[in-house]
């Protein structure tokens, strides 16, 4: 089903309702103009592959976050069980590309993880990932749909969550990159980074009937170390997330950080959702999460190396 920018408001999903409107939170990107630079990503639009090499490239190269003999956690979109051109899961040409360039930097295991919505066999087989990955040494595509495979965790600054129940392959990794997909979502207004981490958690109908969803997504964010996000913009899913079908737009673009909420707001700028501009500050979960100090959402504090290919 399709979301309208006016359903989208009257949800509430939009701290500061239409564009230009004043901000009801104080802590607003207008309210820190100026700020020193806090955090750097790379924004390379172009062909996708090469987008995605040239991104981690000017962040150090995977060298700077995979060291030798690392175990590798890929968090990518891959949920429903459709092809790419959906644009409901992240491209599996991102992924593979992501993939070989830790097994490059010395990863002993890469394991491409999330918890479908549907059934496993067909969303890896559908999506892409699977098969785009399937002969990359040292690289297995799961999907983890039993409760045995996920250990419950405290959330010692978790504001409407207390605790959660995380895949154990998470916990026990050296390093989680998450490379979500670029789109929109009936529930949060957009789905990008924070929002994709979903999938690395057991209990999802919680977080979307017991307690504030953005919040909580804010709450989970802090719960994990991310060290690196790389967002698959190269399309987005800018109605009738998340599972489709939507108008998408290509913006050929591949963002890449060490901080998740300078990610999902920089991503949130590159199209319009539901026919209209917004800015980080407008998205709740993004906001709560700039709150709790896991990031900046300030366009002032964000330094973008840009490049294309």
């Amino acid at each position: 089903m399709k979301t309208t920018r006016r359903e989208f408001i009257k949800q509430g999903l939009i701290l500061g309702g239409a564009v230009g409107a004043s901000p009801l939170l104080p802590f607003s990107a207008s309210t820190s103009m100026g700020s020193a630079v806090q955090s750097t990503i790379a924004m390379v639009t172009g062909s996708r592959i090469e987008a995605t090499k040239k991104a981690i490239q000017l962040l150090g190269g995977m060298e700077a976050f995979v060291k030798k003999d690392n175990r590798v956690i890929l968090k990518p979109n891959m949920s429903f069980p459709h092809p790419p051109e959906r644009a409901t899961n992240t491209h599996p040409e991102v992924v593979a590309a992501i993939a070989r360039l830790c097994v490059d930097a010395g990863a002993k295991e890469v394991l491409v993880l999330d918890f479908p919505f549907n059934r496993p066999e067909p969303c890896l087989r559908l999506s892409g990932i699977a098969d785009a990955c399937k002969e990359i040494p040292h690289v297995y595509t799961l999907a983890l749909t039993e409760e045995k495979f996920y250990r419950a965790i405290p959330i010692p600054r978790g504001k409407a969550i207390n605790s959660i129940k995380i895949m154990q392959d998470v916990l026990e990794s050296d390093v989680l990159i998450n490379i979500p997909t670029a789109k929109s979502h009936t529930t949060t207004g957009v789905s990008l980074g924070m929002k994709g981490l979903m999938g690395i958690m057991w209990d999802r109908e919680y977080f979307h009937a017991k307690v504030d969803i953005n919040q909580a997504v804010a709450d989970l964010t802090s719960a994990v170390k991310i060290n690196l996000t790389v967002l698959d913009a190269s399309r987005a899913l800018v109605n009738g997330g998340p599972s489709g079908p939507g108008k998408i737009e290509t913006p050929n673009t591949i963002l890449a950080g060490r901080d998740p909420v300078a990610v999902d707001a920089t991503g949130v700028t590159l199209v319009k959702w539901y026919g209209q501009q917004f800015q980080g500050s407008q998205v709740k979960h993004i906001a709560a999460a700039h709150a709790m100090g896991l990031g900046t959402m300030d366009p002032h504090a964000i330094k973008i190396l840009r490049a294309q290919v």
